[in-house]
């Protein structure tokens, strides 16, 4: 099935990292005439991993992601590369919501990350009680961390803000990006720009104003495509050689020998020959392929939460107590099952047809992953009910969308940067030709994983020589 011709490199994995790869490093070849072959190999049918667009009955709807922040421009360059740019949407601003304590709360303007950088909205809020208000002001007159390791999300946030807006705003967020338990996750491996803004500042909401750049803009600064997530990938993998890419086929197993040559073994038998290997699977997926070499058995004991998207059709009309917002994320104070909700029609007025309603919710998070093995059903009521908490909904949805993801948001504990950086020197002296990268190591996001693809095809490149 497979025949050696140049320089092979095999990319393991056919979600957006390892797609990526596979596109940039075809360009390179082509651009400067390289003897390069590519060979893209996907365990399952298609390629994109949780990037899905499904469309249904006039609906657009996305089974992971929904959209991009649009702050990081990897994928506008990505898109423009791909003749798509033009397809590229901003969402419609709206107002966004936290659930905390059973009650619905507009979460206060100017917040980056869930911190204050606009004193008046945070001053009426009536989210946080006056302890905590002045508790998170304390901001402006505590010294700087001593700490010169890595630290929790939790205690860095903490520290800074105090429990009250931590629990009601900054973690509500955070689950929202990485499904995770804030008082385990890396700083450093998350935001380590905030580490460095209060070592540079002292005061971390100071710091944000007079930087005058945010980690992360406020809400509303989304992107997506007219026609879905998908199309990016769909527009990446028309432009991808014949014989390059290798679908429903599944690593078992890769080696190296002496020359440095590396030999893939398949579920069915097959091998395949490469002088350089990508790796770009999950975390225990690409562990399970190297059980001989004990440097990576760490990624074995990797957490990873399951989380669940649930998307509902509606009429209109059986819509009898709207919300006059976006989206909404949920404090664990309340007694909510879902950890955040979007009102989709009004986010991306493209994604339903007139008189439709079309709502997006999100099940899953550390410590609270079982939910996400109940039937489509049971989801269905448990969603329903949850959103009847803060709406009024007349009957059942015209359909349910439930789209599982199991150990599917890599967690990145405390020290997973060190971590991640021995395995990297590691792998270099023991492994040449070897590179493993993806979502799991050094970023979740879309335009994280584009990025880390073009890196890694120059760092293939520099080896190739």
């Amino acid at each position: 099935m497979f025949e050696q011709q140049n320089k092979r490199v095999v990319i393991i994995g056919g979600g957006i990292t390892g797609l990526t790869a596979a596109y940039y490093l075809q360009q390179e070849m082509k651009d400067h005439n390289l003897p390069i072959e590519v060979k893209l190999v996907e365990a399952t049918h298609r390629l994109g991993g949780k990037v899905q667009t499904l469309k249904r009955d006039g609906y657009i709807i996305e089974k992971g992601p929904d959209s991009c922040l649009s702050n990081k421009d990897e994928v506008a360059l990505l898109a423009d590369r791909l003749g798509i740019g033009d397809t590229i949407i901003r969402n419609c601003k709206g107002t966004s919501y936290v659930i905390a304590g059973g009650e619905l709360y507009p979460i206060p303007g100017g917040s980056i990350v869930g911190i204050p950088t606009q004193i008046a909205p945070f001053i009426t809020t009536s989210l946080f009680s006056l302890t905590g208000k002045m508790r998170a002001a304390a901001d402006f007159v505590l010294p700087r961390s001593q700490e010169t390791k890595d630290q929790s999300l939790g205690k860095f946030f903490r520290r800074r803000m105090g429990d009250e807006v931590v629990d009601h705003l900054i973690e509500p967020l955070l689950t929202g990006i990485f499904a995770g338990d804030i008082d385990q996750l890396s700083l450093m491996s998350t935001f380590p720009q905030l580490y460095e803004l209060e070592q540079k500042h002292r005061s971390l909401i100071a710091g944000i104003k007079r930087n005058g750049q945010s980690p992360l803009k406020e809400e509303g600064n989304f992107q997506t495509f007219t026609e879905g997530l998908e199309s990016l990938i769909d527009a990446m993998e028309a432009e991808l050689d014949p014989d390059t890419v290798y679908k429903s086929m599944k690593v078992t197993n890769i080696e190296k020998d002496d020359n440095n040559d590396y030999t893939i073994t398949f579920t069915n038998g097959e091998e395949l020959t490469a002088d350089s290997v990508i790796v770009t699977t999950p975390h225990h997926v690409a562990q399970s392929m190297f059980t001989s070499y004990p440097f990576l058995s760490f990624l074995k004991e990797m957490p990873a939460t399951s989380v669940a998207t649930v998307a509902m059709g509606f009429s209109q009309e059986a819509i009898k107590k709207d919300i006059a917002g976006t989206e909404f994320l949920v404090s664990r104070n309340s007694d909510f099952s879902l950890t955040a909700g979007t009102w989709t029609h009004k986010k991306w007025p493209h994604t339903a047809p007139e008189g439709k309603a079309l709502l997006r919710c999100y099940l899953g998070k550390s410590g609270d992953e079982t939910i996400v093995d109940l039937s489509d059903d049971e989801i269905e009521q448990i969603v329903l009910e949850d959103l009847s908490k803060i709406m009024d909904i007349e009957g059942r949805p015209e359909f349910t969308i439930v789209s599982r993801y199991k150990n599917s948001m890599p967690q990145y504990t405390v020290g997973h940067r060190e971590r991640i950086q021995s395995m990297y020197d590691q792998a270099e002296s023991s492994l040449p030709g070897l590179f493993i990268t993806g979502s799991s190591y050094e970023g979740v996001s879309i335009p994280d994983c584009i990025q880390q693809g073009k890196r890694t095809v120059l760092k293939v490149l520099k080896y190739l020589k």
